[in-house]
C-alpha cells in the first residue's frame, strides 16, 4: 500500500484482468457503511423509471451519503449491488457503465451484483450497498 493512498487493489499476477471491478481491496482507515441506496431522489420520488436512470440515481444517492462522512467516491471499497432483472441490465450495460463513470468516476472496488425476485419498494430496479474506508 503507497502512502498516496488507502486502497490497494489485490489481483493475483497471473489472473486474467477484471473489467469494471475489483477482486479485492485492502484498506485502512474509518470504515463506512452505507446502507442499501435505491432510484429516488431526496423527496423518495422515483424521477427516473429506467434502470439506467435509476442506477445514476441510486449511485448519487451513495456519493450524498458518502459525503455526509467526509468521504468521496474513490473511498469506496465494496458495491453489493441487487438487480431485479438480469437481461435488462445486460441491454443496458454500456449505458450503465457510462453512468458509474459519470458519478463515480474510474474507481472500480470489488464488486457483486444479485438478481433478486423484487425490491421493497415497487418501482424500484436496482439497490446498491456501499461499503467505504476514509482516511483516519
Amino acid at each position: 500500500m503507497t502512502t498516496e493512498s488507502i486502497h490497494e487493489v489485490l489481483h493475483p499476477a497471473n489472473w486474467k484482468a477484471a473489467k469494471g471491478y475489483a477482486n479485492g481491496m485492502l484498506a485502512d482507515g474509518r470504515v463506512v457503511y452505507l446502507g442499501g441506496q435505491i432510484g429516488w431522489n431526496g423527496d423518495q420520488v422515483f424521477e427516473e423509471k429506467g434502470l439506467v436512470g435509476q442506477t445514476r440515481q441510486t449511485l448519487q444517492n451513495i456519493v450524498d451519503v458518502l459525503k455526509e462522512a467526509g468521504g468521496r467516491p474513490e473511498h469506496i471499497v465494496k458495491l453489493t449491488w441487487y438487480i431485479i432483472d438480469k437481461q435488462d441490465y445486460l441491454a443496458n450495460v454500456r449505458e450503465i457503465g457510462a453512468a458509474y463513470r459519470e458519478v463515480l468516476g474510474k474507481h472500480f472496488p470489488a464488486m457483486a451484483m444479485v438478481q433478486v425476485v423484487a425490491l421493497m419498494e415497487d418501482d424500484a430496479k436496482v439497490e446498491i450497498e456501499a461499503t467505504a474506508v476514509l482516511p483516519r
